[in-house]
């Protein structure tokens, strides 16, 4: 099947369903390297850049992404010269965007040389990440696990690094090696003040190397490198074959990078760059002196309801969001969640109306062209839990008021982890970091003895949440009325 590339761009017409690249984007030079290069990073960030380039005419910000341990996006990508659609999914109609942002792809674990001396170039002024809430290896405490298989190996070693921290830390050091120039860390995960926990973890990296080498190397880091914080969002379901087949029908060609997401997105930075930085706010960013009301807004209203929602609807059987929204029951949920136990914990973000914003999302979720699997969003919870739902919990506990929602939330992690199977008889895959540890509790339908199990999870709970006798009776009530075999969840308020 012949695949898109460039030598196909000028037998192409745009049209209402068909946007293509300006010339130059295709011809940018590289001024970022996005560790992580995946779907969300292409279908937000990446179209967001290439429309700043477009939008100013300085085109030196093309990007050079590195895969994570899969080379799949490197055999998507480099066959196509970088080239990829993104399909646009409106309630209404969609359309086909083929984005030139990406002008290079790297695989670090078969061209580390190569990603060395990308980090090193005084050309790239930008390092950015999205490697999932996993991707950091921290321990409980939040910092740098540096007992971790991969991030030891790249601390003895920094020839060939395999952890994320480990490829930008020993990136920053060869880049200090080289050619000096200050550079930006960019942080796009759905971390919490994540520009300063990158900063730590970089900081813990240096700190256990031997004493000299370190305190170098954090030395000059402290000089030259800036870690804003950012909050990023947009839906970006998994891309199925029916994806690929439309994109098709519209290109005449296969697209094997294709990416689908919405119409919506959103990307609020801190304005804190040590070498310049491309106009996003000409594409629509916002920038601020403060980050962190926006992205507890987003972490809480939409990744907290989209966590509980993806447990709930997968428990009951549905395969997609806009099906589990589709239930009157399992929508209160997300409504009680966000009006009654989020937007009370929450500080203003900006002029952003937060009811208005809740209701939006909940739009979002009900655009049946995003097929945004329950189960795909389901993945990694222990890691998500704490940023998601916990932090409301805790917040409403400490106000003195009953989380009813924001548990019934958590117990429905819970379900899900302990169930083998939905209510349909579908098979509940448990993928998780914690899977091994998690484990315990799989195929029991005691929601006494999951609780009490589950809550000795320190790296999820802590230790203030085991303790909270009240809070605790009222998880096992949520998680009886969840699990599979006595759904009443409508019921689930007391």
């Amino acid at each position: 099947m012949t695949r898109l590339d460039r030598a196909h761009l000028g037998g192409l017409a745009e049209s209402e369903t068909l946007r293509l690249p300006a010339r130059h984007s295709v011809d940018a030079a590289v001024g970022i390297v996005h560790l992580g290069i995946g779907a969300f990073h292409r279908a937000h960030q990446a179209a967001y850049t290439e429309d700043a380039m477009i939008a100013t005419g300085d085109f030196t910000w093309g990007i050079c992404g590195a895969t994570q341990r899969s080379p799949r996006v490197r055999e998507d990508l480099v066959p196509q010269d970088g080239l990829y659609g993104i399909l646009v999914r409106s309630p209404q109609r969609a359309q086909l965007r083929v984005s030139g942002a990406v002008r290079e792809v790297l695989s670090p674990t078969d061209q580390a040389d190569l990603l060395t001396a990308r980090l090193a170039d005084p050309a790239v002024r930008i390092v950015s990440l999205t490697v999932t809430e996993k991707g950091y290896r921290r321990g409980g405490d939040g910092t740098l696990d540096v007992t971790h298989p991969d991030v030891a190996a790249d601390l003895a070693d920094g020839s060939a690094p395999r952890s994320a921290v480990g490829r930008l830390t020993r990136g920053l050091q060869g880049r200090m090696r080289g050619c000096g120039a200050p550079v930006t860390v960019l942080c796009c995960d759905n971390l919490p003040n994540n520009g300063a926990v990158v900063r730590g973890l970089v900081h813990d990296f240096c700190a256990a190397l031997p004493t000299a080498e370190g305190d170098e190397l954090a030395g000059w880091i402290g000089q030259h490198v800036t870690f804003p914080t950012s909050m990023v969002d947009r839906i970006v379901p998994a891309t199925t074959a029916g994806d690929i087949a439309e994109a098709q029908g519209i290109l005449g060609v296969q697209d094997r990078g294709l990416v689908v997401t919405e119409d919506f997105r959103q990307w609020v930075i801190e304005d804190d760059f040590a070498a310049g930085r491309p106009a996003w706010e000409s594409a629509g960013a916002e920038f601020t002196d403060d980050v962190e009301p926006y992205e507890h807004m987003k972490l809480r209203i939409l990744n907290g309801s989209h966590s509980t929602l993806a447990y709930l609807g997968a428990l009951a059987g549905y395969e997609t969001i806009a099906q589990t929204v589709a239930d009157p029951r399992l929508a209160e949920v997300a409504r009680g969640l966000i009006r009654e136990d989020v937007i009370p914990t929450l500080a203003p973000a900006g002029q952003t109306d937060l009811a208005a914003y809740g209701d939006q999302i909940m739009a979002r979720y009900e655009n049946p062209g995003l097929r945004h699997r329950t189960i795909q969003i389901a993945m990694d919870g222990s890691q998500k839990l704490p940023q998601r739902l916990l932090g409301t919990v805790r917040d409403r506990l400490s106000a003195g008021a009953r989380p009813t929602w924001a548990t019934v939330g958590v117990a429905a992690w819970m379900a899900y982890v302990a169930s083998e199977r939905a209510a349909d008889g579908r098979e509940l895959p448990l993928d998780d970091p914690l899977a091994d540890r998690l484990q315990s509790v799989r195929g029991l339908t005691d929601p006494d003895r999951i609780v009490t199990d589950l809550l000795t999870v320190r790296d999820v709970f802590g230790d203030d949440l085991p303790e909270n006798t009240s809070w605790r009776a009222d998880l096992v009530a949520a998680l009886a009325s969840v699990l599979p075999s006595k759904n009443t969840v409508g019921k689930a308020r007391a």
